[in-house]
């Protein structure tokens, strides 16, 4: 019996000692980290519960096994869902779920879907509304709620004018979360197709995190409020509970702005407030079924899959309405690169604003390697009419930039890369952080945001920060970098002069007008 103590005590003492060196180098991470809680919540999880998917085709099968399995809800935030087979296999999934409530007596099982309004509507016959809307018919709207976001600033004369495809250019819901019960998908890419075939993206999954699927549930919440909701007969209303329209009020939009950033700012308190709240009562546990909050012992707390390794914050921007904290965020983390990190950052859409470029130019330290879209891996290679010129605008942007990173010669440090994967397009967005020395990332951003223009200035976006010491977890983040760098070759000055890579004049002229716009 003895022996069996002497055993207990060992093991016990050893998750201590295993746990007190997490803690530690934690603790290191969160000195050079940290700052992020002064802009946006914090949440503690481990990272053992985050799974990074890696596939367009894993990225589906997950979507349906989730929502096919939902208890408690389905919280979905995408810029559009698709009319093909496979986005009808997600609502199925969906209607699988409902169902499933109703045939249970389930009465809290809830469905709240956002997406944007001109994304979401375009096209006459077939689009995201009429997807859906057999969803709304066969469920009541205390089950099903479908809400499309409407930009305030396209209204009037502007509104007026802009066919279909154009309108999008002055402000969309670029979201991207896929929620059921207490596990969460943060993506950038959307519910069509071609993302759950031949579209490389990014999928972070964090399972069994309660308080950040609250978060992100209550976000998307928070935008369907101020945002229209979709009617049995495919009309829309303003939600219960609001009363500003984004485009027909009387003003030009500044109280729809105030009013809607007043709400995701008070979203933003209400967590940061409870996560100091916990901090400073002791580290608390939350069980996910359940949903209690209990303190636990250091014992406890150090054992299987409470101990906290990993941090998440996310980052939202939602420039028109001056929510800034993902802009704020980036810049600091790009300025306080010392010598000997390297920074790893994609684009599907390569169009830096000025003050990320210059930042990373002028007051970065760290090593730099980008990657953006080959022009063949671009989304808009082969469009018809004007939007096939856009390739050759991002070419153009791309060639600036190589440029200046030789007229200032930083090309030892900043390098650029293209991605290329035939018969693929490249959609992959965010960042991998290494330490000196660290063969294993400690920091990635992965999200909706390109850190482009449109990001910053015109769309809603969020993506996540995620700071972590769990070997398993840098291990899945280094893999996906080295697969997306598998895929991709340097960019010289030679580049840019293959046959392939001419830009017509008129496109260099508006380039620097409508680089603005997307």
């Amino acid at each position: 019996m003895s022996g069996t103590k002497q055993i207990q005590t060992s093991e016990e003492n050893s998750n201590l000692a295993n746990a007190d060196e997490t803690k530690s180098t934690l603790n290191k991470l969160e000195r050079k980290f940290g700052w992020m809680r002064n802009f946006v919540p914090c949440f503690e999880v481990n990272g053992g519960d985050i799974t990074v998917l890696t596939e367009p085709e894993q990225f589906h099968k997950t979507l349906k096994m989730m929502m096919r399995n939902a208890r408690s809800r389905i919280v979905l935030a995408s810029l559009y869902l698709g009319i093909g087979e496979l986005e009808q296999d997600l609502v199925n999934s969906i209607q699988e779920a409902c169902q499933h409530a109703e045939e249970s007596g389930n009465k809290n099982f809830e469905v709240h879907i956002l997406l944007d309004y001109t994304r979401g509507s375009r096209g006459q016959n077939e689009n995201s509304r009429t997807m859906l809307l057999p969803l709304l018919k066969e469920f009541t709207n205390r089950i099903v709620h479908i809400h499309l976001y409407h930009a305030p600033d396209l209204r009037g004369f502007v509104k007026y004018i802009l066919p279909e495809r154009w309108n999008e250019a002055i402000g969309l819901s670029h979201i991207k979360i896929y929620l059921v019960d207490d596990s969460v998908i943060i993506s950038g890419a959307n519910l069509s197709d071609s993302y759950f075939t031949n579209r490389q993206d990014r999928y972070v999954q964090f399972n069994k995190c309660p308080e950040l699927a609250d978060y992100f549930s209550q976000l998307v919440q928070t935008v369907s409020l101020f945002s229209l909701q979709l009617q049995q007969d495919n009309t829309l209303t303003l939600t219960s509970g609001w009363d500003i329209h984004p485009f027909e009020d009387s003003d030009d939009g500044t109280r729809f702005k105030a009013a809607a950033r007043e709400k995701v700012k008070n979203l933003n308190k209400c967590f940061a407030a409870s996560y100091e709240q916990r901090v400073s009562s002791g580290r608390q546990s939350i069980n996910p079924d359940s949903r209690e909050v209990t303190q636990e012992t250091n014992s406890e707390k150090m054992r299987g899959s409470n101990c906290v390794d990993t941090l998440v914050f996310p980052l939202l921007q939602m420039g028109s309405f001056g929510v800034t904290d993902d802009e704020n965020v980036t810049k600091i983390l790009l300025r306080t690169t010392e010598g000997g990190d390297e920074v790893l950052l994609t684009s599907g859409y390569f169009n830096l604003t000025d003050q990320y470029m210059q930042t990373i130019l002028h007051e970065a330290l760290a090593r730099f390697k980008i990657v953006m879209a080959a022009p063949e891996a671009n989304g808009f290679y082969g469009a018809r009419g004007l939007s096939g010129a856009i390739p050759s605008a991002y070419i153009y942007i791309a060639y600036l930039f190589h440029q200046q990173v030789h007229q200032f010669h930083q090309n030892r440090r900043i390098s650029l890369y293209e991605y290329f994967r035939d018969n693929w397009t490249f959609h992959a967005k965010g960042l991998w952080y290494y330490l000196p020395n660290d063969t294993l990332p400690v920091l990635t951003l992965v999200g909706s945001p390109n850190f482009g223009y449109r990001s910053v200035y015109r769309d809603l976006e969020c993506q996540v920060a995620i700071v972590t010491q769990n070997k398993a977890l840098q291990q899945q983040l280094r893999e996906e970098h080295v697969r997306l760098f598998q895929s991709s070759s340097v960019v010289t000055p030679a580049t840019f002069r293959e046959v392939d890579r001419h830009v017509p004049i008129w496109v260099k002229f508006v380039t620097s007008i409508i680089k603005n716009f997307f």
